[in-house]
Parts: C-alpha cells; sequence; structure tokens
C-alpha cells in the first residue's frame, strides 16, 4: 500500500498532458547513482514528436511507460524511457502509425471499405473494440478505433466485410445489443491492470468501474474506500469536462450488466485478498 495515496490530489488524463509541472524538486539519490531526468508529459510529447492526444494514446497503449509521478500528482517520464522509444525500429512513422485512430463509423467503415451501417453492426456485436470515446455536442458518444486494428481486421476476417451477418450477429441486432461499451472496458481495465503491480493500485482499477453500492458492499471498511478512491485511475483522455456530457461519460466507466457486474466484483474480491495479505491502510506490512 502507498500511504501517499491518501495525500494525492486527483488529476485528469487532460492534466497529466497538459502544462508541464516543471523540474522535478526530489532531492538527488546519494552515492554514484545518477538522478533520472523526468519530463512532463507536454514535452515528452514534443521530444517524441508527438501530438498531445497521439502521445496520451501511446502511453494509454503501454507503448510509452510512465515514470514516478510528480508531487502534484502528474505523470512524469523519464528521459531513458523516451530514449528507448526512439530507439525503436521505424521510429517514428511506426509510432505514429500505432496510435492512430479514426472516430465514428464513417471513418471507421471508410478504412475497412464498408458501409457504415455494417461497420456499426460489426462494433456493436463485438468484433470492433473501441479504444476511446468522445461525447460530441449532441451528447451522443463518438467511438474511437485504433486505424492498425481496423486494417488487421479487414486482413484477418474478410468474410465479415461482405454477405450476410451471422446467426450470432443476427440474434445480437434482434436483441437490441451493443457490446462496446462492455467491450471498450475491458480493454480499458485491462491496460490499466497492465501498467502497475502494486495490489492496491490494481484493486483500485477493478473498483472503479463498479457501481458504488457494489464497492460498498466489497469493501466494508471506509478507510480502505478512502485509499482505494485515492489511487484510482483518473478518467481517461477524452473524457468530457462539461457537466452534462461528462454524465454521459462517466456512464461508460461503470459496469452495467449483471454478469459483468457480478465479474469485476469477484476480481475485486481476490484483489483485495492479496492486497490485504501485503499491507493494511496504514502501510503496514500484514501478517505471513
Amino acid at each position: 500500500m502507498k500511504v501517499e495515496a491518501l495525500e494525492r490530489a486527483s488529476v485528469s488524463a487532460d492534466e497529466e498532458f497538459g502544462e508541464d509541472p516543471g523540474p522535478d524538486p526530489r532531492p538527488e539519490p546519494r552515492g554514484d547513482a545518477r538522478p533520472q531526468e523526468l519530463l512532463g508529459g507536454l514535452r515528452a510529447a514534443g521530444e517524441l514528436g508527438l501530438r498531445r492526444g497521439e502521445f496520451a494514446r501511446a502511453v494509454q497503449l503501454g507503448l510509452v511507460r510512465a515514470g514516478p509521478r510528480a508531487p502534484s500528482g502528474a505523470a512524469r517520464f523519464a528521459r531513458a524511457e523516451l530514449e528507448r522509444v526512439r530507439a525503436r525500429e521505424g521510429f517514428p512513422q511506426a509510432l505514429r502509425e500505432q496510435v492512430e485512430t479514426v472516430a465514428g463509423a464513417d471513418a471507421g467503415a471508410g478504412v475497412l471499405g464498408i458501409g457504415p451501417s455494417r461497420f456499426t453492426r460489426l462494433a456493436r456485436c463485438g468484433h470492433l473494440i473501441p479504444v476511446g470515446y468522445r461525447v460530441n455536442r449532441y451528447r451522443a458518444v463518438v467511438w474511437i478505433y485504433l486505424t492498425a486494428e481496423l486494417r488487421e481486421f479487414a486482413a484477418k476476417e474478410p468474410g465479415m466485410l461482405t454477405g450476410a451477418a451471422p446467426p450470432e450477429d443476427r440474434e445480437l441486432v434482434l436483441a437490441g445489443a451493443d457490446l462496446r461499451p462492455r467491450r471498450w472496458r475491458g480493454r480499458h481495465v485491462g491496460l490499466l491492470l497492465r501498467r502497475t503491480a502494486d495490489p492496491w493500485e490494481r484493486a483500485a482499477v477493478l473498483a472503479s468501474v463498479l457501481p458504488g453500492p457494489e464497492v460498498r458492499l466489497a469493501v466494508p471498511d471506509p478507510a480502505e474506500r478512502i485509499v482505494l478512491a485515492a489511487l484510482a485511475p483518473p478518467p481517461p483522455y477524452g473524457h468530457p469536462q462539461a457537466p452534462a456530457a461528462a454524465a454521459v461519460g462517466d456512464r461508460l466507466l461503470l459496469a452495467e450488466p449483471p454478469d459483468e457486474v457480478h465479474w469485476y466484483r469477484t476480481s475485486l474480491d481476490f484483489a483485495l485478498t492479496g492486497a490485504r495479505g501485503q499491507s493494511n491502510s496504514t502501510g503496514e506490512r500484514g501478517p505471513t
């Protein structure tokens, strides 16, 4: 458990990759060890030749790994990590291609060479997994897809781009199903879990997608709930700030179907068992 989590200010994903918080004020290590140079998100993006949104997507996908956070909670990036990314084959074009996205059915359909209605059906039936979203001025969700993944799907599943829908898809369409929010949440949680090995942070990720009543049932100790709230990940990059649009986005962040809620609740119970065995809410080592 990180005790300092209780003192961490809430930082949105947009703030993480916005203003550079300045030089790292932490003291240099003793001995011969060199302090690692840490850069704010805006400067790190510039050094990689990426736009702000491209850099945020690269961090989300684990292509660029964040370093220790600033005291404010904003993300920092070690120069050594930026050098590692620059040393990869095909940089910078290969990196830009990995983070390239399209928004909405019309743009996605253009990549696949199909009509928007077929694209929407493929996405609603779970064949195409969004990597993000935005909420437009009409408070409608616009799903965002990785261009490279769409092209990969077209190469692997050419039969899905023509002809009649398979029976399973027809059943989902008749039932009015839309798997896009659920598939996006699964991807979002998976990416967040890959970015940390800390057991309490992993529990916080799982708790963040559960409705409040489920979290209170799973975590009856108020002190533990405070810790999980402090460690909760910020909303994803692109999450709207305006209250009306943010309310739409907030609903996307929470599991809804009962079986999905049950899966995350079971996963949270398992994560908490491990976290409590390592430490308690005061940061002390638990019993062995």
